[in-house]
């Protein structure tokens, strides 16, 4: 990966120094999906791509990572676990948002399956498994964790994290390997940086974390 990432330092920059996305190459896709095979999503992937320097959304990201089709029967089965425990699931993700000064936050939540409520949310520069372990906790304090948690295979969610999970009486759900359908109420959470609160709240930690 560190001979692709040099190559791309390299290239003549386009536009004040940016690579657009509609110029998205083969070395690029390569990059890409070099960096998914070392267990990163598309947020993380997202949010590194901007640390050097390329325009490129999340959504396109994610459009670029090899993707298996869904069996039927699989979905038939998510789709029934999710309705017949919609009262007892929650799921944590994380999504990116850039700065205005260039850099990225990394934005964690978790949000109710059933009324898609946002229980908790942070932001942080540096995301790692033993950050994400400790606002895990903060989400669900006492007797309110759910009976389930769904979340991605992203690297930071480590093995240290499913064991966190498990000691607070939940049972971890892993989506499959490159299946974010799974994931539906991903979506949802992002909203977390609609509002005007959130937008200043945002702010604010990205002047603490870039100060």
């Amino acid at each position: 990966m560190a001979r692709l990432v040099k190559a791309f330092v390299h290239r003549e920059p386009r536009h004040g120094g940016k690579v657009e996305s509609r110029s998205v190459s083969s070395l690029f896709r390569r990059l890409i999906r070099t960096m998914a095979r070392d267990g990163w999503g598309a947020p993380r992937i997202h949010g590194e791509l901007l640390k050097l320097g390329f325009v490129v959304s999340e959504i396109a990201v994610s459009r670029y990572l090899v993707c298996y089709p869904a069996d039927p029967d699989q979905i038939k089965r998510w789709t029934a676990f999710l309705r017949n425990h919609k009262d007892a699931i929650a799921a944590m993700d994380f999504f990116t948002v850039p700065t205005i000064s260039l850099k990225v936050l990394y934005v964690w939540f978790v949000i109710e399956h059933r009324r898609r409520r946002v229980v908790h949310f942070n932001a942080t520069c540096n995301p790692t498994a033993a950050w994400a372990i400790q606002h895990l906790r903060e989400a669900f304090p006492y007797d309110t964790a759910p009976k389930y948690l769904i979340f991605d295979r992203d690297a930071i969610f480590s093995p240290r994290v499913v064991d966190t999970v498990n000691a607070m009486g939940i049972k971890p759900r892993r989506i499959a390997y490159r299946s974010p359908w799974q994931n539906g109420v991903r979506s949802d959470g992002s909203a977390v940086a609609a509002g005007n609160s959130s937008r200043t709240w945002l702010c604010l930690v990205a002047a603490t974390c870039f100060d």
